[in-house]
Formats: C-alpha cells, structure tokens, sequence
C-alpha cells in the first residue's frame, strides 16, 4: 500500500477510534458493561468494513482506473446497506445493548466518512504524471541553443 493511502487510512481510523472510544466510555457510565460492549463492537466493525472497503477502491483504482468512480460509488452504498444489515440482525441480542450498538455503528460512519473526506482535501495528489525529467547531458545540449533564430545577442 502506497504511503499516500496509508496515510489517509490513519487519517479516517485514528479519530473513529477516538470517537468510539468516547461512546464506549459513555455509554458505559450510562448504560453499563453491555452499553460499552456495544460501543466498542460498532466502532470495531465500522472501521473493518470502512477500512476494506478503502482498500479494495485503491486496489481498482490502481488495476481499473476508469471503474474508479463508479465502483467508488457502489462500494459507498454497498457498505451503508451492509452496516444497515448488520444493524437488523443484531436488534434483538442480549450479548450487548443493541441501542448502544446501533448508535455507534452510525456515529463513528459518520465521522469516519468526514475524516476521510479531510484527508482527501489536504492531500497533495498529482492530477497528472509529470513527464520525466531529460538527463542532464541533453538538457545541457538544448540550452547550448538559441530558443529563436535572430535571437542572439
């Protein structure tokens, strides 16, 4: 992985994270051990499907450039109904506070979302690939040269 991307993986997990972590310990003071369990598996399973969700878009950016937008845009939604999903089949459970859990899941995909759109702003990424630089032995040729003929002084 390039280090432009492991950058803005760090940049969109570290404040999840922080925020999770603050659900947890609220929800823990609120609503007990099972709130802070719920807290910390939303936030746990919103970075893995953010994080690899991340991943695979740079993947098909790097193999499938011109598929970059469109499966930028599906891979969004596939997510979204994927944590929706994931919501409606824990609802019910007795293992953590479901409230807790849903709640985290959409707070920390919130931030998460923000977070990487930030570290897509301050990023400095090429719009174009520069052209390479000529060696120095033919630069030195072309400056030789006068640029215009009558030119010269």
């Amino acid at each position: 992985m390039p280090s432009q991307d492991t950058r803005t993986l760090l940049q969109s997990a570290v404040p999840t994270a922080a925020v999770g972590a603050i659900i947890a310990v609220v929800s823990g003071v609120v609503s007990g051990g099972k709130g802070a369990l719920g807290a910390v598996i939303g936030t746990v399973v919103v970075i893995a499907f953010m994080g690899l969700g991340m991943l695979v878009l740079q993947r098909t950016a790097k193999s499938l450039p011109q598929l970059f937008q469109a499966m930028g845009m599906m891979l969004y939604v596939a997510q979204l109904l994927l944590l929706l999903i994931f919501m409606a089949l824990f609802k019910d459970t007795t293992l953590f506070n479901p409230k807790v859990f849903a709640l985290a899941l959409a707070v920390t995909t919130v931030v998460w979302m923000a977070a990487q759109a930030r570290a897509h702003m301050k990023a400095k990424i090429l719009y174009v690939e520069p052209e390479p630089e000529p060696s120095s032995a033919s630069s030195s040729q072309k400056s030789a040269k006068p640029e215009k003929p009558g030119s010269e002084t």
